[in-house]
């Protein structure tokens, strides 16, 4: 009955159910910090709500690293402190320099490991500016952020422990196994020339590979035994992308109804739970007739070691994945150091005008931006969440001076403080389980929380505290300016950003003669950061098959690069073929800036008819095209630092 009358107000049953109880595990938090004679207890409630998670996995993981960054920041919160003294600048400096740092390294790193890098750089902002007032008190400060985080971690560990689900691997799995016998008997089809997919058929697949992939680090949390299913079911994610981009480059095919009748064997295999070892086994099969197609039989290789391993987890499937790519995932280094710079620009200049002017409540206003401009860049758009973060902080604030000035005044003791405190904490629950407000509940609890010191008996005055709230509000503004002025950053740039690093490493591959070494890690994160394009491209709404023919341009001319390096060190070459080779590499090295000079090399070098050990002319044609595309699309004009692909 309670259930349908939340629904008719619009609450959704399981996330009113789920905020709710963090509520109350927030209030628990706020009275044992209370109890515990700590000064600021509201941390306490505060730390639950952010270490919340829907099930134990992601919550055992996020409040580790929550341990952990509140530990290093807390740390160097103190020294800072203790070093700059009655120095403002140095304070401001230091913070500026850590928080930027912090935010670039949360940016390139995944998973919750991010979000205990960001934490570690605002928690230090919070221990260092909550009370620049009394610098000799730092010590204490920092023991009691340090413990109360540890009370409100504590709550959240047995509250989510008690009522929170465990991960449940099946459904991905069921998710993966799914999508590679749909691949597997296309593959089948297409060797007979049966099958003609539509483009639309082909976008499905890449979303759906990327709906998957994005799912993983949260799978994998808590738990090596996740972790390692996660590793696992990437790999087979990646031959899948592998086995799409040979179906969409092949056009003609030789009759292979042997291989054709074993991978549709192996897809029956796959859609039947109990036939894991019946799948690997024609799969093997399959290997075996494909002997005679390099291409295809690098494909089956890929596939029969991923799912070897993730299907079977026999011992013996470890040797097989040795031939495919060592475990390398996409990092974004540029974009990590654009954040960083932005980071430290905009907090140097906040604090500048703090210290310059000489206003106390610009602490909050640099305390506030060290957190928007750190915490808030790992989104797609950041620029466009601080909109909403500047509703739920305006609902925050508000709320904080209600219970300040108009809700507090009738307490007679800190506990009652706390009791008329609760209220506001359970109102945030409501704001966070409605669809229509859910997106401003997490910043409605944050401000309230931090804003609010219960301490009896009150002390202060109305106008201090009103400024104090305006100058905490300043802050998104100030991150919102930052972030669309300084390294302005939405999810088409980065989609684009992505596209920049494979022409980068294609570049940086032709001019390593050691190349050769590295080329299981090129192709590893060549497939993962299409992966990654995908569901970017998902997101703004323009997943067309443009983006696969990029990344299948990519990889004919990577692979062709691998070859000419090959031939490098061969001593089958003529002077005039070893001449040729080398000047195709230069000019690929340089594919960005004359990509026409490297599409002129190659033509030379399809032209040749009398040296039998260069690649084949219909091989080079391939490349040749794919320098072509990857020229109308504008290269002679964009121009990007070099990031080397190892």
């Amino acid at each position: 009955m309670i259930d349908a009358a939340l629904s008719r107000m619009g609450f959704q049953p399981r996330q009113i159910h789920y905020t709710l109880r963090t509520a109350i595990g927030a209030c628990i938090a706020l009275l044992l910090a209370w109890a515990l004679g700590l000064e600021h207890p509201q941390w306490a409630a505060m730390s639950v709500w952010i270490a919340a998670q829907p099930t134990r996995g992601m919550l055992l993981e996020k409040s580790l690293f929550r341990c952990l960054g509140t530990v290093a920041g807390t740390v160097f919160g103190v020294a800072l402190v203790m070093v700059a003294g009655d120095q403002p600048w140095v304070l401001v400096l230091g913070l500026a320099a850590w928080v930027s740092v912090c935010a670039g390294i949360g940016n390139i790193w995944r998973g919750y490991a991010s979000y205990g890098a960001i934490l570690a750089g605002y928690s230090a902002a919070m221990v260092a500016l909550v009370d620049t007032a009394h610098p000799e008190q730092i010590v204490p400060l920092g023991i009691d952020r340090f413990f109360t985080v540890i009370v409100g971690i504590a709550v959240a560990l047995v509250f989510g422990w008690l009522f929170s689900p465990a991960q449940h691997p099946d459904a991905l799995q069921g998710r993966v196994r799914t999508l590679t016998a749909r691949l597997i008997r296309d593959m089948a089809a297409r060797l007979c020339g049966a099958l003609h997919a539509a483009e639309t058929e082909h976008r499905a697949v890449l979303s759906e590979i990327a709906s998957i992939e994005e799912m993983l680090d949260p799978h994998a949390s808590g738990s090596m035994r996740s972790r390692r299913v996660a590793k696992t079911l990437r790999q087979v994610l990646v031959a899948q992308v592998s086995a799409l981009l040979w179906m969409r480059s092949e056009r003609s095919f030789p009759h292979a109804r042997e291989l054709s009748d074993a991978l549709v064997d192996c897809a029956n295999c796959l859609e039947q739970a109990d036939s894991d070892t019946a799948a690997v086994r024609h799969l093997r099969q399959a290997l075996a007739c494909a002997q005679g197609d390099a291409t295809l039989h690098d494909v089956l290789q890929r596939l029969h070691g991923a799912l070897g391993q993730t299907l079977t987890l026999e011992a013996s499937t470890e040797r097989l994945l040795k031939v495919f790519a060592p475990h390398a995932l996409h990092r974004d280094w540029v974009g990590g150091r654009q954040v960083a710079l932005r980071a430290f620009v905009t907090l140097l200049l906040v604090g500048s005008f703090w210290v310059i002017s000489g206003w106390k409540p610009g602490a909050y206003t640099l305390l506030g931006t060290a957190v928007m401009v750190s915490l808030f860049s790992t989104f797609d758009n950041p620029a466009l969440v601080m909109r909403l973060v500047i509703v739920g902080q305006v609902m925050g604030l508000t709320m904080a001076l209600v219970c300040r000035w108009l809700v507090w005044p009738w307490a007679d003791s800190q506990l009652a403080l706390l009791f008329l405190l609760m209220p506001f904490v359970f109102l945030g629950a409501l704001i966070l389980a409605h669809p229509r407000t859910a997106r401003f509940g997490y910043d409605y609890n944050f401000l309230l929380l931090i804003m609010l010191q219960p301490s009896y008996p009150l002390k202060g005055e109305f106008v201090p505290s009103l400024m104090g709230i305006l100058a905490m509000l300043a802050a998104p503004c100030l991150a919102l300016l930052a972030y669309q002025f300084i390294f302005k950053n939405s999810t088409a740039q980065r989609a684009q950003a992505i596209r920049d690093m494979m022409l980068t490493e294609l570049e940086a591959m032709a001019a390593d003669p050691g190349a050769v070494q590295h080329r299981g890690i090129w192709q590893a994160r060549l497939y993962h950061r299409l992966i990654h394009l995908i569901r970017l491209s998902d997101k703004i709404g323009k997943t067309d098959v443009s983006t696969l023919d990029y990344c299948l341009n990519i990889l004919q001319i990577g692979s062709l690069i691998m070859r000419l390096h090959a031939l490098t060190d061969s001593t089958a070459l003529d002077a005039s073929s070893a001449r040729r080779v080398q000047s195709a590499l230069g000019r690929l090295s340089r594919l960005r800036a004359r990509p026409q000079r490297a599409v002129n090399a190659l033509q030379r070098m399809a032209d040749c008819r009398h040296a039998g050990h260069l690649p084949r002319p219909e091989v080079l044609q391939q490349a040749i095209k794919g320098c072509a595309a990857l020229c109308s699309g504008g290269l002679q004009v964009q121009q990007s630092p070099r990031a080397h692909y190892r």
